[in-house]
């Protein structure tokens, strides 16, 4: 036995069983499948849903413009963009 082991929580009977993990503790592990936007898509495991669930994504790094370097224009839902652009138009660089 590994001196001091007991002490972080080695468990010698459980590691000679092959368990080192406590029974009924630990979430399901299973395969899922993740949907891309562009709707290509791929296999992981997950303890996310159930085994063979589809987990389809809103955003991902080949749409999101913090992955793509925001070289997409932004859409002015609800004219926020334009109310934006008028109050702080003024500010920032002159050119």
């Amino acid at each position: 036995m590994i001196a001091g082991a007991e002490l972080r929580g080695y468990n010698p009977a459980a590691a000679e069983k092959g368990r080192a993990m406590k029974d009924g503790i630990h979430p399901e592990y299973h395969e899922i499948t993740i949907l891309m936007t562009d709707g290509t898509s791929y296999k992981t495991r997950s303890t996310w849903g159930k085994a063979g669930d589809t987990l389809r994504l809103d955003i991902d790094p080949k749409s999101h413009p913090a992955w793509t370097g925001g070289q997409q224009r932004l859409l002015d839902t609800g004219g926020q963009l334009a109310r934006f652009n008028k109050r702080f138009g003024g500010f920032g660089p002159k050119s």
